[in-house]
């Protein structure tokens, strides 16, 4: 990024890329660059029991595609959800993917993505309403239907991170029922089919288009339309990044408020054991985590949180190519893929979220207007401080709450920060260190160098270092 971000820059300011890199993204790059470095400011930790001083370098909190950054995140609000919202009940994951022309739209129309979002939430949880409601039927007279509750994690990328708005949701395998003022009872699904996740799959499609063409959201089926103009530099970043090219190319930029695509009609589809597919919609449900089951709860929320990309499935390919390894092989046997720095910097663009945008929502019974919730999420326990003489017991406190940094270093990367390695002893922390003059005179103490890497000067055109792109372009005098 330090070799290729200011040749972005300069050929998106000079118009050579026809995309836009709003003040949020470059804030994102700018940050990443910055991440970890202590010349940007650290923690100043002291052993309390020996002599040995450790300072710790800053994050830049990044919410696009910083791994170290969002897996701390990731670690931090997946421990709040097992500790602190989901209760004692089993969790199944619901994967639904929206067709492919619908992506770039998706990407950044918050209000379109959110209908979306509550239609699909919605007819699952009337699902299980409906389903459990059976099971539970020999239940007390006078009891209300039961109700489920859900967390939706909106993802933005696949795995080669190409722009790919997906939403993955974990659904109280069940519902609960009310059996009076203080009472609460919870029927599992005893089992999910395949054809049961078709019929979701067909509901939910079918409230969408309905949804679309009551809002005027849909292109008319034959194909008449749309007006025509120039799209403005975020839709033809998302557009891009959504299918793979990078500049994009053709003679026409639709706005990203015009209608949507219609939907090519499929049949039904079986590919897999709950999965299911139509219309370019697919809907996955096969993933389960028991009630019991604390490590594995905890690692579906981890799933469902994880960063668009890990560090080290990044590399160097061949002729200043980067290599992007991907977690599992295509359909055509695909492994890796390979493209120009320039490409990859455009992908990571279109995965950084706009700033006000929800990427963790709630529903059902989970949501925090519901009056279920606090009688159903478990009560976290803390350790009072200690008083001498008396051994007072863990108190239950309502709510989330605030992780320090150096647990989630713990809890995520395994490192902790807080214990000396000569002694054994615990640190403790001396200063926060942000004033640059600081910096400088703490740094030269211990011979560290208090200067920002450099970043590589805006190179001309032509601006890829791929010559196929070069002659894409029509750059062939540089290849």
């Amino acid at each position: 990024m330090r070799d290729n971000l200011e040749t972005l820059y300069g050929a998106v300011d000079e118009g050579a890329l026809p995309i836009g890199l709003p003040a949020f993204v470059r804030r994102e790059f700018d940050g990443y660059l910055g991440c970890g470095l202590l010349c940007r400011g650290f923690a100043h930790l002291k052993c309390e029991s020996c002599t040995e001083r450790r300072v710790v370098a800053f994050s830049c909190k990044g919410r696009g595609f910083c791994p170290s950054c969002l897996g701390r995140r990731m670690a931090a609000t997946a421990a709040n959800l097992v500790e602190c919202v989901l209760p004692p009940a089993p969790l199944r994951q619901w994967v639904l993917t929206v067709p492919f022309p619908w992506r770039k739209r998706l990407a950044y129309d918050g209000a379109l993505l959110g209908a979306v979002t509550r239609i699909f939430v919605s007819t699952v949880l009337r699902f299980y309403s409906e389903h459990t409601e059976r099971v539970a039927k020999e239940g007390a007279a006078g009891t209300r239907s039961a109700k489920s509750g859900a967390v939706v994690v909106v993802q933005r990328t696949s795995s080669d991170l190409k722009l790919h708005p997906h939403l993955h949701v974990l659904f109280l395998d069940g519902g609960y029922r009310e059996l009076g003022a203080d009472s609460v009872s919870f029927a599992e699904l005893p089992r999910l089919s395949t054809r049961e996740v078709g019929d979701v799959l067909e509901n939910t499609v079918g409230r969408i288009v309905k949804h679309l063409r009551r809002g005027g959201l849909l292109a008319s089926l034959d194909g008449e339309a749309s007006d025509e103009s120039e799209m403005d530099g975020l839709a033809a970043l998302a557009a891009s990044a959504a299918s793979g090219r990078s500049p994009p190319a053709g003679p026409e930029w639709r706005r990203k408020n015009m209608p949507l695509s219609p939907l090519v009609a499929t049949a039904l589809q079986y590919d897999k054991p709950l999965c299911a597919s139509l219309d370019g919609f697919t809907l996955h449900a096969a993933t389960r985590a028991g009630a019991m089951d604390a490590r594995g709860r905890e690692a579906l929320c981890k799933y469902v949180l994880r960063p668009p990309i890990a560090q080290e499935r990044i590399t160097h390919g061949p002729d200043g190519l980067v290599r992007i390894t991907l977690k599992k092989p295509f359909a055509d046997g695909t492994v890796a893929v390979d493209m120009d720095p320039l490409s990859l910097l455009t992908r990571l663009a279109a995965a950084v979220p706009p700033p006000r945008r929800h990427t963790v929502r709630y529903a059902g019974v989970l949501a925090p207007a519901s009056k279920l919730r606090a009688r159903i999420v478990p009560k976290p326990t803390v350790a009072p401080a200690p008083i001498a003489g008396e051994s007072p017991e863990p108190k239950k406190v309502a709510g989330s709450r605030y992780r320090p940094w150096a647990e989630l270093l713990k809890r995520c990367f395994s490192i902790d920060v807080l214990t000396c390695t000569g002694c054994g002893g615990r640190m403790r922390l001396v200063a926060l260190v942000t004033e640059p003059a600081s910096i400088r005179r703490f740094l030269r103490g211990l011979r560290e160098t208090s200067d920002a890497p450099v970043r590589a000067p805006a190179r001309g055109p032509p601006y890829w270092k791929s010559r196929v792109l070069r002659r894409a372009a029509g750059e062939t005098s540089g290849a």
